[in-house]
């Protein structure tokens, strides 16, 4: 009987490559993560900036208000004349002025400062698309490595890479 002879082709083993597969799952993990961070953060400032749309809105409706009472005086004004009813109306008006003038410059300030967080939420969420853009080079130009068996692939994956979550860690910091 014929005897089947399996021959397997063994590469020399290239422990540089097996290092070099590992730092690429390194990166692929930090990448992942920082992808993750960065689309709650842009999730969080959307968010936030719905939240400041809605308090300009409370804002606008309480000038409406503000703008509606002094049409009213205004209206009382010329056609009322000097009746004591005229004046109630006049000083219940007033004191709705003052009220709704408070009231809008709270929602007022509210709003700037939704808008002001929203903003650095923004600008964190920047930082980390940058760290995220240059995890992708490092990883991809540490990939390369394994088709042109070049070092300086993984050498400039690398440094990429640790840029990148560089720039991510500052967005942590801000």
């Amino acid at each position: 009987m014929a005897e089947l002879e399996v021959h397997t082709e063994v590469e020399s083993a290239d422990p540089f490559g097996k290092k070099i597969g590992i730092l690429a799952s390194v990166i692929a993990v930090l990448l992942a993560v920082v992808t993750i961070v960065s689309h709650r953060a842009h999730t969080d400032a959307v968010l936030m900036k719905s939240d400041a749309n809605d308090k300009w809105s409370y804002y606008q409706s309480k000038r409406i208000k503000f703008h509606s009472l002094e049409l009213g005086e205004d209206l009382v004004n010329v056609l009322g004349g000097k009746s004591p009813e005229a004046q109630k109306m006049l000083d219940k008006y007033g004191a709705d002025k003052k009220k709704y003038a408070h009231d809008s410059d709270v929602a007022q300030q509210a709003a700037k400062d939704q808008d002001a967080e929203a903003e650095h939420v923004e600008a964190r969420a920047l930082r980390y698309d940058f760290g995220e853009g240059l995890l992708e080079i490092g990883l991809v130009l540490t990939s390369l490595y394994f088709i042109s068996r070049s070092k300086l692939f993984p050498v400039m994956g690398a440094l990429s890479a640790a840029l990148g979550v560089g720039i991510a860690v500052t967005g942590l910091l801000l």
